[in-house]
């Protein structure tokens, strides 16, 4: 990932990277609505391939309102990682608050097994430009 700040999880082999980005222009702080993107890279350190079958996020706004978000795969897919190989996604959250963070879990499988196991992603923030104290 680029040279910026980012947030890292590692569970086993798995390493899980985290960078996001304020949108300016998707947001409409009047209408109480603040977008973010975020890129998301999972790297398997391993030497087996995995797949992302499932996500669980826990999304928490500046207001301490708790929202859980729950789905198969990432932005359409379920991928299949090799060994020593990543995925790279982006995607986005909107909030009803100028901040907040979320976090949570991959769900994965080796494929060709019944092995299930998870994946933690970090938890970040989300800030924004119209909130003068950061969550961290």
């Amino acid at each position: 990932m680029e040279n910026t700040p980012c947030y890292e999880a590692r569970t086993g082999d798995v390493r899980v990277l985290v960078q996001t980005f304020w949108l300016d222009d998707q947001s409409e702080p009047e209408e109480r609505r603040f977008v973010w993107a975020y890129r998301i890279r999972v790297e398997n350190h391993g030497s087996a391939a995995i797949q992302l079958l499932r996500r669980s996020w826990h999304i928490v706004d500046g207001q301490g309102r708790v929202e859980r978000v729950q789905g198969d795969g990432v932005v359409g897919e379920q991928p299949v990682i090799d060994a020593d190989g990543c995925f790279e996604y982006m995607s986005g959250a909107a909030l009803e608050t100028p901040t907040g963070f979320m976090g949570g879990t991959y769900h994965m499988i080796l494929p060709g097994t019944h092995k299930h196991f998870d994946v933690r992603i970090p938890s970040f923030s989300l800030d924004s430009p119209h909130h003068t104290a950061i969550v961290h």
